[in-house]
């Protein structure tokens, strides 16, 4: 009996970097054991050309109502507007896909309308607890932090931890005490705090009940820049209720945030205890280095077939630049652009 293998596309191929696995298989060819057949999925000539950069962001996917009012829709929108222009210049001007990732979510934490920084969900306690993670998919080096109270822009304590300690992740009191040694900004606790999600918190524990933050809004960057390199990181203030030292699936690398230049940069978004038990962000990279699948195809199978309906989103950015958004939910506050022009801000379309 005579075994078909479905062969990847070149660079998968290439990466498997193990001699004797090559020479056993090139031995199975010669002898007939085994054939070989082209990966069968739809790879366009579009979807292969390399564009010289690209970045997608995210405020979060959930059950974001069309009845929204429009003062509130038009804030996020031109939030996001903002943010990717800082992100797309940083890209044009020749700046790492890091550097793009780190500036625009330090934008994005910095505005009270996402659940990141300023204007995070409180705890059962009422205070706040802010995760954070960044990753290189030059050589998959990372940095995490989780827990943080008094860090303003958690994002940039999490590059530090990955550029200025051997460690990937440090949480509450260790991650304030490496803190201490950078020149990071620091905050009151109360900082954090606006009466929008004061008010979201007292809903909550009325209703006894743990609120997956307001609309999922998290924010995350991914990206390509000039130099073929890849980078992708996330911010949240988690869940509105939850108890102290919950932490979700953001700054986990390879569940919120995970971005390798064989394949893809992923941020997520959504019930942080789902993506981290499915290692969200790092199986879609894997669905697509091992099995030849496009960006496209590995985010619709993660989010639809590993998930459940309503659990959230990811974006992503391949190694050519294709941009993807693949959601379960009713919208996702997302943005998008490349060196071809494309230039775009959305939430449900």
């Amino acid at each position: 009996m005579k075994t078909t293998i479905i062969m990847n596309n070149p660079d998968t191929i290439n990466s498997l970097q193990i001699p004797s696995v090559m020479i056993f298989l090139a031995l199975l060819f010669s002898t007939g054991l085994i054939t070989a057949c082209a990966y069968p999925g739809p790879r366009t000539d579009e979807s292969l050309q390399q564009k010289e950069y690209a970045i997608a962001l995210h405020g979060g996917a959930g059950v974001i109502s069309r009845n929204i009012e429009p003062e509130v829709r038009d804030g996020y929108l031109a939030s996001l507007e903002e943010a990717l222009k800082i992100g797309r210049d940083l890209l044009v001007d020749g700046r790492s896909s890091l550097d793009a990732v780190e500036e625009v979510i330090r934008y994005l934490e910095n505005d009270e309308w996402f659940n990141a920084g300023k204007g995070s969900v409180f705890t059962s306690e009422g205070k706040h607890e802010l995760d954070a993670s960044i990753m290189d998919g030059r050589d998959l080096n990372a940095g995490a932090v989780a827990g943080v109270r008094t860090v303003k822009n958690p994002i940039t304590l999490a590059r530090k931890v990955m550029e200025e300690s051997r460690h990937v992740m440090f949480a509450s009191d260790g991650a304030e005490r490496f803190a201490d040694g950078t020149d990071v900004e620091r905050v009151d606790n109360r900082y954090f705090s606006t009466d929008r999600r004061r008010k979201q918190l007292e809903q909550a524990r009325e209703q006894a009940a743990v609120i997956l933050g307001h609309n999922y809004s998290t924010v995350g960057v991914a990206a390509l820049d000039r130099d073929g390199n890849l980078a992708a990181g996330t911010s949240t203030g988690g869940m509105t209720n939850k108890k102290p030292g919950r932490v979700g699936d953001s700054p986990v690398i390879a569940a919120g945030t995970y971005a390798d230049n064989n394949s893809c940069a992923v941020s997520a978004t959504g019930h942080g205890e789902k993506f981290i038990r499915n290692a969200v962000a790092y199986q879609v990279c894997a669905i697509m280095e091992y099995s030849g699948a496009t960006l496209e195809e590995a985010a619709r199978i993660v989010i639809h077939d590993k998930l459940n309906e309503g659990d959230g989103g990811i974006i992503a950015v391949d190694k050519y630049g294709n941009i993807v958004f693949e959601y379960s939910s009713p919208g996702m506050f997302r943005a998008a652009a490349n060196s071809e022009g494309r230039f775009e801000t959305a939430i449900w379309e």
